[in-house]
């Protein structure tokens, strides 16, 4: 069973997720909050598998919501619903430590889908959308430091082998398992073990934070 947290100001929305969620099997609602300091008080106490976190809420925001959960170290994940599929806070929100993030006006089977394969620690957004979301949006963010020679490397990359690094690096670059395995010439179990590893060495929740730490790192530059 899969418990959600939704958090949403909107009383319209919380109501329609609710009944959404409640239709299913395999899914609970374990509480709903009408702010982020509501969202992060509640899945402190609560525990949920997912939050459903709205980002324009009043006082705490949705962003800044994600990002006391997440750095709370607690296994629940976040799951952003936005009004534009574009949105500059969507960005901002992944970075937060989000696994992914759906547009409100989502059929209603993109959004359990999404909860279940958040809940699971998959990442919903897919590579390439994510590339297109970091590199329409990078901007709005304070860049890094730029990769000049004698520059000090980020210090997530210091465990990667070689290959892992190559790998961490067409992943920021949008490239799916089967793509990578069959431009690297390997077997796709093996591009899976490998993408394992990166995550834990460099303390990644999921895709997105790696393709987020390609960025970070500089081994990937917006287009």
């Amino acid at each position: 069973m899969t418990t959600v947290l939704i958090a949403d100001d909107q009383p319209l929305q919380r109501f329609g997720s609710r009944m959404l969620l409640e239709s299913q099997d395999d899914m609970t609602v374990a509480g709903e909050a009408t702010n982020g300091a509501e969202a992060v008080r509640m899945a402190a106490e609560l525990h949920p598998d997912v939050v459903l976190m709205d980002i324009r809420m009043p006082g705490l925001d949705g962003i800044e919501a994600t990002r006391r959960i997440t750095a709370a170290g607690d296994r629940t994940r976040i799951l952003i619903v936005t009004t534009f599929d574009l949105d500059e806070y969507a960005y901002a929100g992944l970075r937060a430590g989000a696994s992914g993030f759906l547009v409100k006006d989502a059929q209603p089977e993109e959004l359990l889908s999404g909860i279940r394969a958040v809940a699971t620690g998959d990442a919903v957004v897919a590579p390439s959308l994510t590339r297109r979301l970091l590199d329409a949006y990078v901007h709005h963010l304070p860049s890094g430091p730029t990769a000049e020679a004698g520059a000090p490397e980020d210090p997530r990359l210091a465990s990667l082998t070689d290959r892992e690094r190559e790998i961490l690096t067409v992943i920021g670059q949008g490239w799916t398992n089967t793509e990578i395995a069959a431009r690297l010439h390997l077997a796709e179990s093996t591009v899976k073990t490998h993408v394992g590893r990166i995550l834990a060495k460099t303390g990644s929740r999921d895709r997105i934070q790696a393709v987020i730490l390609a960025y970070d790192a500089k081994l990937v530059q917006p287009s």
